[in-house]
């Protein structure tokens, strides 16, 4: 189904084509004008549409399998909501002669309760805890990586220096005795 389809599918229900497309044309764009400023929106029972970044990483090229640098972007996501999921699931069948999206609760489409400021507000202190989270396991995963290497060059020192122990235990006794014939000359030097 294309955009003409669908405002075909909903002329007879808001009285004309021209309301119809109106009504179509209204509704993408506020879906698209609110995601693109970073706000989710969310329909009950079909699903939410969200902004989401993508860091700059490296890809294959799939046909000469060069190794390509790609940019940091952002794209847009849907993900289905529940109600959705089962009726293309096939577990909830659809009704013939309702609305297959059940209407929003009393009090949801007052208006009043969510501002734009307050849809900002928590979408900026979403991506706070969502970069706190990722800063915390960095750090997590450089200290276990820190105590890896520590623990590593641990093992390499202490088989480093037994070796180096015994050949200081075999040298000392050859600097005594040479010690002991020195002083062993000197002796018999005074006495003769």
């Amino acid at each position: 189904m294309n955009k003409a389809q669908l405002v075909e599918a909903i002329a007879d229900k808001l009285g004309g084509r021209q309301q119809a497309a109106d009504a179509v044309d209204i509704v993408l764009d506020a879906i698209i004008r609110a995601v693109v400023a970073g706000e989710r929106v969310s329909v009950t029972g079909f699903g939410s549409f969200e902004k989401v970044n993508r860091p700059a990483r490296y890809a294959r090229n799939p046909q000469t399998g060069e190794r390509v640098r790609v940019k940091k972007t952002s794209v847009p996501r849907f993900r289905a909501g529940q109600g959705f999921k089962d009726l293309v699931a096939g577990t909830k069948k659809l009704p013939k002669n309702d609305v297959a999206v059940k209407k929003a609760p009393k009090g949801s489409l007052s208006g009043g309760t969510t501002t734009k400021k307050a849809a900002t507000k928590k979408a900026t202190a979403a991506k706070k805890a969502t970069a706190k989270k990722a800063t915390t396991a960095k750090k997590a995963t450089a200290r276990k990586a820190t105590t890896a290497k520590k623990a590593a060059t641990a093992k390499k020192t202490t088989a480093k220096k037994a070796p180096a122990k015994k050949t200081t235990a075999k040298k000392a006794p050859a600097k005594r005795a040479s010690a002991r014939k020195t002083t062993a000359k000197k002796a018999t030097a005074r006495r003769g």
